[in-house]
């Protein structure tokens, strides 16, 4: 359970932290563009970041055994992000692209319980 948690960890890791900053990469338009609905960039922004500090928070925490309770913290707000994703692209009609950011929250939810309660990694 460890492994697959510290797979799972990184990988969403990998995806938050590129997402993110593709947030501030790509210019406001190019990504109204390509989304259901229009976000302002500030928020877009805003949102890139938390994705960078949560991609941050998958791995530094229980990688270095400082805090640890912040790895499933972590987990959960970008299970909030990510829901909020799915809520945004159903509203756009795109139900077919639905199923990446639902499955990448339910990985999340699996990531925050795994480390709260089947596997948490204590402080030194």
């Amino acid at each position: 359970m460890n492994i697959l948690l510290w797979i799972l960890q990184s990988l969403l890791a990998l995806l938050f932290i590129f997402s993110g900053a593709m947030k501030f990469v790509m210019p406001v338009e190019e990504m109204n563009r390509q989304a259901p609905v229009v976000l302002p960039g500030l928020f877009l922004h805003f949102v890139g970041v938390c994705e960078i500090l949560g991609g941050i928070g998958l791995i530094l925490p229980s990688l270095l055994r400082i805090k640890p309770g912040l790895t499933p913290l972590a987990a959960a707000g970008l299970a909030i992000i990510t829901i909020g994703a799915t809520v945004i692209t159903m509203r756009g009609g795109m139900m077919a692209v639905v199923i990446l950011p639902l499955t990448t929250a339910l990985l999340c939810i699996f990531v925050a319980y795994g480390r709260w309660r089947a596997r948490p990694i204590t402080e030194r």
